[in-house]
């Protein structure tokens, strides 16, 4: 059962007339935590109280919640609900939000394709997990829609996006913080959980502004996010990419961060891509050693993602703008349309397994 009891994934739901809350899915049902468990924390309206309280309380509970829906499933059936009669919503209160680039295909694939005839990568891609700060505030819950952005599209030009595209992502949320100079630790005291990523971006705007600093307006203007939290611990693990240099010592593995999840790249309801995430160059302990190896500090409710996810075949590629080419080469759909970037009324849906489990979904619909 793929929202079995080895999954359970946690988010906040509310009832018609009722407050938010934090549940655990379970089957078709999300299992009312505060009063099955009897702990006041669960009736906040996000998950943020109980993440904070850190690695040997998250296991102690999943373990309790584990027992009472195989041992004593009549004792909390009255707190399992429908799934369709709450509305889900976003599940944690986001506090500073990091996006990552570390897929050496996606890099290699965006070099060439904003650089052509220059070398893909830049000199310091493999020597650390590039990323850039993105904007807690335009994090949305999956099934919001998306509207088009307007901005800067070149030289004394501004209009809407004509290259809006999308990010399939993998996000890390964290629940234990850190003081400020203070490295983090092992990713497993900080890290709570995963959920599925958009990254929503806008090409032609990105184009033009991202020389010298970077992604800013092109990325700022939403990221969706899946209103389930898969625990970290439900996860299947697997040996990390190898790395060629070693990366210095911070950025040393101590363990093994692969993570085995076969994601989905859905347009329309069609099936466009199939990125695999056990293949990324840089794992979530080296973006979390290197998001504090600064001093900068941890906060309850951190999100950072894993930047694009794509593989070495052209099906594997997690953004439109590298599976046509930047336009060149058009996705050809089941019903004769074709697309090269997305088109207002498109909806875009990113699913995921881990092994047997399913990871929530996120989806969104442009405006």
């Amino acid at each position: 059962m793929s929202w079995g009891v080895d999954n359970l994934p946690y988010g906040v739901f509310s009832a018609p007339g009722e407050r938010p809350r934090v549940g655990v899915r379970f089957g078709d049902r999300i299992l009312d935590l505060a009063p099955a468990l009897h702990d006041e924390v669960f009736a906040a309206p996000t998950l943020n109280p109980f993440m904070a309280r850190g690695r040997a309380a998250w296991h102690d509970t999943r373990t309790l919640i584990r027992n009472k829906l195989t041992d004593d499933l009549a004792v909390v059936e009255p707190h399992l609900i429908p799934l369709e009669q709450v509305r889900l919503h976003l599940p944690f209160e986001v506090a500073d939000y990091v996006d990552f680039y570390c897929s050496i295909e996606h890099a290699s694939n965006v070099g060439k394709i904003f650089r052509p005839g220059s070398e893909p990568l830049k000199p310091n891609w493999r020597h650390l997990p590039v990323g850039y700060h993105g904007r807690a505030g335009t994090v949305v819950v999956s099934g919001t829609p998306v509207r088009r952005p307007s901005g800067q599209l070149g030289a004394g030009v501004f209009g809407p996006c004509a290259k809006l595209d999308i990010e399939a992502e993998l996000g890390f949320v964290v629940g234990v913080p850190t003081a400020p100079g203070v490295p983090a630790g092992p990713l497993e005291e900080h890290v709570f959980g995963v959920t599925l990523v958009n990254d929503w971006s806008a090409r032609d705007i990105q184009a033009w502004e991202y020389v010298p600093l970077g992604p800013f307006l092109a990325k700022s203007f939403a990221t969706s996010v899946s209103p389930w939290i898969t625990p970290l611990e439900a996860l299947p693990r697997v040996p990390g990419r190898p790395q060629d240099p070693e990366p210095v010592a911070y950025l040393r593995r101590r363990g093994d961060w692969g993570l085995d999840i076969s994601l989905e790249v859905l347009l329309n309801g069609e099936v466009v891509a199939r990125p695999p995430y056990s293949g990324m160059y840089w794992t979530p302990d080296q973006m979390l050693a290197h998001l504090t190896v600064n001093g900068a500090s941890l906060r309850t409710g951190d999100l950072f993602a894993s930047g694009t996810i794509s593989g070495p075949e052209r099906g594997q590629r997690g953004s439109l703008i590298e599976l046509t080419w930047n336009g060149t080469d058009p996705i050809k759909l089941a019903g004769g349309e074709t697309r090269t970037f997305l088109e207002d009324g498109d909806t875009v849906t990113i699913r995921a397994t881990a092994g047997d489990l399913t990871l929530g979904e996120v989806s969104g619909t442009v405006e």
